[in-house]
Formats: C-alpha cells, sequence, structure tokens
C-alpha cells in the first residue's frame, strides 16, 4: 500500500533490487579511467561501476540552477535544475534520463553551512520537489536544520518530471466507482484478477523502456549521481516511509558516502518481508490504527456524535459501507471510493478530525460533504496524471524489486485468512498489489540491508502504533545497521513523526543533524499532542 494521498487508493511502502557492492571513487570527483569504459563485467560490479562512471560526470557537469518553470509552483528563491543519469547502470553511456531537483539555500552564514540535506517522502512514487518550501513556509520544526543545510528536494526516477512513467490513461485510472474490493463471490475475485493482469499489461505496454530499470537500488544509484552533481563528498538524507528503504539500500551499496542519515516511518528491510509480506503486515497495522481512531471518535461524541463506543462508530461505518455498495453515493462513491477516503485516517492523525467531520456530516444527512470529499475530480487533469503516475511508479517499483508469488491460490489464501480479523484494507490492498502476480519484466532479489565499512551512526524515528510501516520494521532496520539509534514515539501512530511538533524527537533530529551526536541508548519519547476535535 503506498503513502496516502488525497482522491487516490493508497498504498504505503517501497522496493528493492540487486545487491551491489560499491567501492566507489569517494565524493566521485575523478573522471572515469579507460579500464572502466572497457569493463565486461556482469551484475553488480558492472553496476557499481556505471554509477561510479555516472557520478564521476556528474560532479564535473554540476547543475545548471534557474528559477523554477511557472507551472512547477515553486516560487523564488527556490531553484531548479537538472541531473542526467543513465537508464540501465550496466550500461552507464547508454539512454540517460533527467531527474528535476530543486534547493533553497542554508538559512544561516556561510560558515554556519554544512552541505546540502535531501530528502524523499515515501511512495515509492512521492515527489520531494515540496521539501525545499518547507523552509520559504518558514515551518518552525525545520528552523534550526535549515539554517545549516541547503534543502534539496528531487523527483526520483519515473516520477513527476523525472522521466514518469504510467500504467493507464489517467482520467480511466480515477473513474469510479471501482469494484468493491471485498469479494462476494468467486466470480468477483475473477473480475478483479483480471484487471490487475490487464493494470500490468498496460505497464508495460507504456512503460516497457523503464520497467526493468524501476528498482530501488538504481533510485539509491540515482541519489549518489545527485550527490555528486551537488558537489557534495558525503550525503546527508531524510527519507520518509518507502524513503527509509531507500536510505537503508543507499547506506547498503555506499556506506563511506553517508555523512548524516535519518529515517522515519520505518519500512521492514527484510528480505523475507519486500514486498508481498510487508504489505500483509500492513493490513494488520491498519487495522488496530483503524481502532485507535475510532477510540477516538467516540470520546468525542459530543462533538460528532457517531457513537460513544468504539463498536458504534464501528456499526456506523459498517452501515455506510453497506449503503454505498447497495447504491454508490451520489453515483460515484462505492466501498472502494470510502476506503480511499478514511484510510487517511489511520495514516495520519492531522486527518483524524477531517476525516470525522464528513462522517458526521453523513450521518447527520448532508451526503454531498463525503461525495465531494472521496469522488475523483475528472476536470482536474493534472492531478489526475500525478495520482495515475504515482501509482505507476508505486507499482513498477514494488513489483521489480522482488519476487512475488505468481500462485493466485496463495494470495487467495493468505488475503482471505488476514480479511477475517483485519477487514479494513486487506482485500483493497491485495487487488493494488496483484499486479507484481503477472509482472511483464524481471524481478530482483532485494538488497541485504546491512551495515558497512565506513557508515556512520544512523538515526532511526518511528512511532509504535505506525498503521504504513509497521513497528518491527524499524527494529529490524536498527538491528541490522551497527551504531545506529531509535527514538520510539509512545502511544502514537501517526506516519512520519519528525515533521511533528514533539520536542521529544524534533531536538535530538536537530541535535544529529547539526553535531552528529546521538544519545547513548535508545530513547523513547512520550506521544506528540493528540488531535483536537
Amino acid at each position: 500500500m503506498r503513502d496516502s494521498r488525497p482522491k487516490r487508493r493508497a498504498a504505503a511502502l517501497g522496493s528493492a533490487g540487486v545487491f551491489v557492492t560499491a567501492t566507489l571513487i569517494a565524493g566521485a570527483v575523478a573522471a572515469p579511467t579507460a579500464s572502466a569504459t572497457a569493463d565486461t563485467h556482469h551484475g553488480k560490479d558492472r553496476e557499481a561501476r556505471g554509477v561510479a562512471i555516472a557520478a564521476a560526470r556528474a560532479a564535473e557537469t554540476g547543475i545548471d540552477w534557474q528559477d523554477c518553470p511557472a507551472d512547477w509552483n515553486l516560487a523564488k528563491p527556490i531553484q531548479c535544475g537538472w541531473v542526467s543519469v543513465p537508464v540501465d547502470y550496466a550500461e552507464p553511456y547508454g539512454k540517460q534520463i533527467k531527474l528535476a531537483v530543486d534547493r533553497i539555500g542554508n538559512t544561516g552564514t556561510e560558515g554556519e553551512r554544512q552541505g546540502a540535506l535531501l530528502y524523499n517522502p515515501g511512495g515509492p512514487g512521492g515527489s520531494g520537489l515540496r521539501f525545499p518550501a518547507r523552509v520559504t513556509a518558514k515551518n518552525p520544526v525545520w528552523a534550526n536544520t535549515a539554517e545549516a543545510y541547503d534543502f534539496v528536494g528531487f523527483d526520483p526516477r519515473g516520477v513527476g518530471k523525472s522521466a514518469p512513467v504510467s500504467c493507464v490513461d489517467p482520467q480511466e485510472f480515477v473513474k469510479a466507482p471501482k469494484m468493491d474490493p471485498v469479494p462476494r463471490s468467486e466470480a468477483d475475485k475473477r473480475a478483479q484478477r483480471k484487471l490487475a493482469r490487464e493494470y500490468a499489461e498496460g505497464c508495460h505496454e507504456r512503460s516497457g523502456e523503464m520497467l526493468p530499470h524501476m528498482t530501488t537500488p538504481n533510485t539509491a544509484r540515482d541519489l549518489d549521481v545527485i550527490r555528486a552533481a551537488l558537489g557534495e563528498r558525503k550525503l546527508n538524507f531524510l527519507g520518509v516511509s518507502y524513503g527509509t528503504y531507500l536510505g537503508a539500500v543507499y547506506a547498503t551499496l555506499f556506506p563511506g558516502h553517508v555523512r548524516r542519515m535519518v529515517v522515519d516511518s520505518v519500512v521492514n528491510p527484510s528480505r523475507e518481508k519486500i514486498w508481498y509480506q510487508a504489505n500483509l503486515d500492513q493490513d494488520v497495522a491498519f487495522e488496530g490504527r483503524w481502532k485507535d481512531w475510532q477510540d477516538w471518535v467516540a470520546k468525542n461524541d459530543a462533538t460528532y456524535h457517531l457513537g460513544d463506543t468504539r463498536a458504534e462508530v464501528q456499526e456506523q461505518w459498517l452501515e455506510l459501507r453497506a449503503t454505498a455498495e447497495k447504491s454508490p453515493l451520489g453515483g460515484v462513491v462505492g466501498p472502494a471510493e470510502l476506503i480511499s477516503f478514511f484510510q487517511s485516517a489511520p495514516y495520519y492523525d492531522s486527518a483524524w478530525a477531517p476525516t470525522a467531520a464528513v462522517f458526521s456530516q453523513y450521518v447527520a444527512g448532508d451526503t454531498q460533504a463525503l461525495v465531494d470529499a472521496a469522488s475523483p475530480d475528472l476536470s482536474d487533469t493534472a492531478g489526475n496524471a500525478a495520482s495515475e503516475n504515482g501509482n505507476a511508479v508505486y507499482t513498477a517499483v514494488e513489483c521489480t524489486d522482488a519476487k512475488w508469488p505468481t500462485n493466485w491460490r496463495e494470495w487467495d489464501r493468505d488475503n482471505t485468512r488476514l480479511h477475517r480479523d483485519h477487514p479494513f484494507m486487506t482485500w483493497a490492498n491485495a487487488w493494488m498489489n496483484l499486479p507484481c502476480a503477472t509482472w511483464p519484466v524481471k524481478q530482483r532479489t532485494p538488497v541485504d540491508v546491512k551495515s558497512g565499512k565506513g557508515l556512520p551512526p544512523v538515526l532511526i524515528v518511528q512511532s509504535e502504533r505506525d498503521a504504513a510501516t509497521p513497528y518491527e520494521g524499524a527494529v529490524e532496520l536498527h538491528q541490522r545497521l551497527k551504531g545506529s539509534r531509535l527514538i520510539t514515539e509512545r502511544d502514537a501512530g501517526s506516519h512520519g513523526v519528525t515533521g511533528l511538533v514533539n520536542s521529544c524527537v524534533n531536538d535530538r533530529v536537530d541535535t544529529y543533524l547539526l553535531t552528529g551526536e546521538l544519545d547513548r541508548s535508545d530513547v523513547t519519547c512520550a506521544p506528540h499532542a493528540t488531535p483536537k476535535p
């Protein structure tokens, strides 16, 4: 399941790829030698050599920073530019694509500057180009870090402005209502399987040249080329959600190129989890966080009038779902659209009150508010294209990163069993990922994430009840990265902790990024403030 975004079926995670041992040019400032161009090794050695060549080339070229194009909606003083990378790192002189990057300079003095901080928000399929806007918007959580660092965002390969991939016509992608994700019959399952197979075929038809190379290791290699293009000897990186997996793979492939790394809301990097099992684990965690939200709604029954117990709120949900299944609200909002809208509450605490308010209005007789919130806007062609692209990248990366079950009986067995006790997201998540069962290009073996020579301590931040990236993932990464520190936000579950106001977390992130210092042992923080109704 990818990170939730407005009016999009969601899912939240990332991808893997081929392990690469990287004895790369430190700082990637030397030109490739003649022997580099003549290299005929296969697999990881060729890719390691290829990324060294691409990074050296980028370091020499740099980035031609300009005012951002008007339609990117990134106002001065944010600047934009491009970095060229090979589609296939085994062929570094072959076809190149351009990656969109942007930046804003540090707000402190030249003496206070510590370099660039690169950011990935997750997905896979998320754009990082809004990251510098945290500075122009004067976001107080990031004010101290912004004094020392240029904030640099980018669109990963296949995303947004960076050689975007596509699997289906965007207007068709957003059309509603979709089929109810919960199958009522074998015929329903066959229909969903057909849709998933056609989606995979559409990815190949529309983006076949890129698909074999849409992997997390390749995105990590891209990250190293961007680092070199920025003139940075080592990488400072903030990754959230899938961005934590990107960071973990980068740290494994380029341990000596890391300076500071913060990973927030962690994808479990175990090869056994990437990606099939990780999505099943999500279904369990989503059910738990869905119940947390229902408990909060029940406590605030004086505001929302949806019931003063979790059971009563759940009954209202089941009634709404049954109504929409029988006759989609406004002709467009069925169970699939309801799940897409309501899942933002288990994702983010910031969605608790708005979601409850719309639900409350519906129960009080105002159906239109829910229709407006949960239905697609067919006039928003740019937004719909972004939604379709995000879903295409999510699918391409997760499906190409790792081997998925090809036997439908395995999918059917696992999701039928999970659905019994975790019905909120299970089948919706299954259908979203099912294209991976018939994926038309070679599926890779995930990187064995671990510490390597020169890797400095990494800071890991995680809430205890995160739905999209369950807590066990942070523990797993912590065990794999020697010297790392884990900050746990207790009794909390919002996805993405570092952007919330919680001084126990914020102060430690600032201290690490500004000084490199970490606590002597792991830290448990009290939760951030509970949302107000």
